[in-house]
């Protein structure tokens, strides 16, 4: 428990992937079978139990001094946090406990008798550890990604990442046989059902890259305003991934239903009414659940337009150019007609110039830029060139502290436009990425112009305008403003404009397809 718990706040802290990345795989290297496997699950979100009940927490808290409980409770604001640093921590002779006798005793009756004296046996740290697994708050934001690159590092490249993408949905906690085959112990694991095959990742393109690329190989299609998914399905089952291989079968039945065919396809993944694309927006709300209601799938009807095959039945065709699969994705569709999805367009073009003017004339919303490929190449040369970013002039409101390396400064910034009538109205929140110097400027100007402390949260006065890079403007109902931004990122200071000359909220209002009255 001790390692895991120095993992988990190693994670919370690490500044950027690769420290991130060196951490767990200095977690794998040191802590035996089964606690690592259990610990590789939890912080990518795999061990799944049935989380104790807050009242648990309550019942602990019980055990404490009341008036010295609220007090300090008030100040940390979380009570698993609270009680982990208040426990007396009376004196234990159990060692702290393992991650599998965790595990084991979450599907029991037992833990409320047992949390206590593991509770004693921990040291503060630890003991936040154990309180936010078995409550399931144990969050660290490693993406499984950079868990299988990890993996991939812990078995000194013996075994590449695209080799454990391969298995990875096929392994279940403690993953006993997946170490094994890191190590060298034994063969590669069986990987069960459907799986998920490495992709040619889409890279951003530049505009100085363009003079690089020969023309006559690009194909070129519209990227449309969703995200990456691979279809696969065959005897051995039906699945849905995202672009990073993360399984969101559980969210899209209605497509899994509509994957009757043996193939792997790559395609961008939609909402999509009568033919017609809808915004990003309408498919916000199907991203990220479990399960999908009846009225969730009939109010966003999910889609597909389909760019690549990569499997048609157990023919591997990744070793093919694109042209060559692109034939295959067509013959294939023409015979399968399956539902639900349909096949992404080509643009013709002769030169860049064509580009250029095709990527300038975008006026559907539901288009963000255009995907390029090599046509004579099998796993290379795929790019992903956007319309460039909107950008805005908002005014300061709120600001907390960041993350990592700028846990110091307050670098997270919630920025807002004026409307008609005058009022500030908040429209987006963003990390400052800018330089040192404009991050000590940002710190200083909210540290002297603080009027209100919520939390961890500074009201500041309406002063400081900074330039807001954005991809899209979207409507969204739940946020005062009435839209939402897409990608909001600081793009600059503007310390010689005027709070009052900063941008008005119903011109980006028109962007996001809303009347202002």
């Amino acid at each position: 428990m001790i390692a895991f718990a120095a993992l988990a706040e190693a994670l919370l802290f690490a500044a950027s992937d690769g420290a991130k990345t060196a951490h767990l795989r200095r977690y794998l290297a040191t802590t035996p079978d089964p606690d690592r496997g259990y610990g590789l699950a939890a912080v990518t979100g795999q061990l799944t139990f049935a989380p104790a009940k807050p009242t648990l927490l309550r019942d602990l808290a019980a055990r404490l001094d009341p008036v010295l409980f609220a007090l300090s409770h008030d100040f940390v604001g979380d009570i698993a946090e609270t009680v982990a640093l208040m426990w007396p921590g009376r004196p234990a002779n159990a060692p702290p406990p393992g991650l599998a006798e965790i595990v084991a005793t979450m599907a029991t009756a037992d833990l409320p008798t047992l949390l206590p004296a593991w509770l004693d046996a921990c040291p503060p740290n630890a003991r936040l550890a154990l309180l936010k697994l078995v409550t399931g708050g144990a969050r660290t934001g490693l993406p499984a990604g950079l868990a299988r690159r990890a993996l991939a590092d812990f078995s000194a490249g013996s075994v590449p990442v695209a080799a454990i993408e391969e298995i990875w949905h096929g392994q279940e906690p403690p993953y006993t046989p997946l170490f094994s085959w890191l190590e060298g112990r034994a063969p590669p694991p069986h990987a069960v059902g459907a799986i998920f095959r490495p992709m040619v990742p889409a890279l951003p393109l530049e505009d100085a890259d363009l003079a690089t690329i020969d023309p006559t190989m690009l194909r070129a299609a519209w990227q449309w305003d969703g995200i990456r998914v691979q279809l696969a399905a065959g005897p051995a089952g039906r699945r849905l991934f995202s672009h990073d291989a993360e399984d969101i079968s559980a969210a899209f039945p209605d497509l899994i239903a509509a994957m009757a065919f043996s193939a792997v396809l790559d395609g961008t993944l939609l909402v999509m009414r009568d033919g017609v694309v809808a915004p990003y927006a309408d498919l916000r709300p199907r991203l990220g659940r479990k399960t999908a209601t009846a009225k969730l799938q009939r109010d966003f009807p999910a889609a597909v337009r389909l760019h690549d095959i990569l499997f048609d039945g157990d023919e591997d065709l990744r070793s093919h150019p694109f042209d060559a699969r692109r034939q295959r994705l067509e013959s294939w569709f023409a015979r399968a007609q399956p539902a639900r999805m349909d096949l992404a367009r080509p643009l013709p073009f002769a030169t860049i110039a064509d580009l250029v003017a095709l990527r300038a004339g975008i006026t559907d919303p539901a288009i963000i830029g255009l995907m390029l490929r090599r046509g004579d190449a099998a796993k290379s040369g795929c790019w992903a060139w956007q319309r460039p970013p909107r950008t805005i002039d908002a005014v300061l409101m709120y600001a907390q502290r960041g993350q990592g390396d700028q846990a110091s400064f307050y670098a997270q910034c919630s920025f807002g436009l004026w409307r008609q009538d005058g009022v500030l109205v908040p429209v987006g929140k963003a990390a400052c990425g800018l330089g040192a110097s404009d991050l000590e400027s940002l710190d200083h100007w909210v540290r002297e112009h603080t009027t209100q402390r919520f939390g961890p949260v500074r009201e500041v006065s309406p002063g400081l305008v900074l330039t807001i890079a954005f991809d899209a403007a979207e409507p969204s109902p739940r946020h005062k403003s009435g839209l939402a931004l897409r990608a909001p990122r600081i793009a600059g200071i503007r310390a010689d404009m005027q709070a009052g000359d900063a941008g008005r909220l119903e011109t980006v209002l028109r962007l996001a397809g809303i009347n202002p009255a």
